[in-house]
């Protein structure tokens, strides 16, 4: 099947549903909207339980901050875990849930299942911002990432395993499964010289946590990364899902194809970001990405991983999200998922 990474380039809902429902039925996904507001942004999207808890404060001309100096930061503090460790029950789970003004998409996703019902649909996709991710973006009061921080790592990473529950519960209620992304483009900062200080361990406990999380909730659990990266990482994790963008760093993968071996051996799905979100997606067809696909399984199996479950465990999506385009490019986008799905389905299904 084909689904889409998350964020499109329209200011609201409609077409992007259109586009989402008509391309990608068997696995789709809710629109994110950055073009539509800040408050549809990456981060800010799921910010707003920190936020509207007086944790995180925003200010013009820096980013998003903890408040942990303030007075009643304690307080305020002991307030929110109280909440998280109530995490059975429903209302305080619903109140982590998005406000209706950062994610138009969401809501409107539902509205359309509601009405329209599943149609097609094999599972349903949600996505959130991973923790590292807001944690570089989110600082402390001195302008440094959160995420060095013990305490303000932990606090973004149970705020976000909140917002997996009322997710998941929120999509399951279609009586399809549920594959919930985590959009992790800051893992690309891992072994950097200007990230220094981030620890593998703490990314992969705080990583940990939330696939626990998922899987508490009975979802499927993917995660989706930007560039090439230590795959190793994640492929130790018990994720269902891992996203490569193989169009523009599949060699970032061959020297972890003992570990993606592994994955695959666990049952675990390889996520091939083989549609390019550039206008290359305007002069690629279905024919040279299943030529693509075909010459990358040949050089993975090369090298000891067992081909069967390279060409039976995989999705197809976006090398990225298409919010940084133009709408003809992410048409052009989904066009591609719609028909590489197809014509991959005929060849081995």
């Amino acid at each position: 099947m084909a689904t889409g990474i998350g964020s499109l380039p329209y200011l609201s809902a409609a077409p992007a549903l259109e586009l989402i429902f008509n391309s990608i039925p068997e696995l789709p996904h809710w629109p994110q909207l950055p073009a539509a507001g800040d408050k549809e942004g990456l981060v800010r999207q799921f910010l707003s339980p920190l936020l509207e808890r007086g944790l995180v404060i925003e200010a013009a001309g820096r980013a998003p901050y903890f408040v942990a100096a303030a007075k009643d930061w304690l307080a305020l503090l002991t307030e929110f875990y109280h909440e998280v460790l109530e995490h059975s029950t429903q209302a305080a789970i619903d109140s982590f849930a998005f406000p209706p003004e950062v994610a138009a998409g969401y809501y409107a996703f539902l509205k359309h299942l509601q009405q329209e019902g599943p149609g097609p649909a094999c599972f349903l996709k949600g996505q959130l911002t991973g923790p590292l991710t807001m944690g570089i973006v989110v600082t402390d009061e001195n302008m440094q990432a959160s995420f060095y921080d013990h305490d303000l790592r932990e606090v973004i990473v149970r705020s976000l395993a909140m917002q997996i529950r009322w997710q998941a519960r929120s999509l399951q209620q279609f009586g399809l499964p549920v594959l919930l992304f985590l959009d992790e483009p800051g893992l690309y900062g891992y072994g950097q010289a200007a990230f220094v200080g981030l620890a593998r361990a703490d990314i992969q406990e705080c990583l940990h946590t939330l696939i626990d999380t998922a899987h508490e909730e009975g979802v499927l659990i993917g995660i989706h990364a930007c560039a090439g990266i230590d795959w190793s990482l994640l492929f130790e994790l018990p994720f269902d899902v891992i996203n490569v963008d193989m169009y523009n760093y599949f060699t970032s993968l061959l020297p972890y194809v003992q570990e993606c071996g592994s994955f695959l051996e666990r049952g675990g799905i390889l996520a091939w970001g083989i549609v390019p979100t550039s206008a290359e997606a305007e002069q690629e067809t279905a024919a040279s990405l299943l030529s693509r696909l075909a010459q990358y399984q040949a050089q993975l199996a090369a090298k000891g991983i067992n081909e069967a479950a390279l060409q039976k465990q995989l999705l197809f999506t976006p090398s990225c999200g298409t919010g940084t385009l133009t709408t003809a490019q992410t048409t052009a986008v989904y066009r591609l998922l719609q028909q590489l799905a197809e014509h991959y389905q005929v060849k081995y299904l």
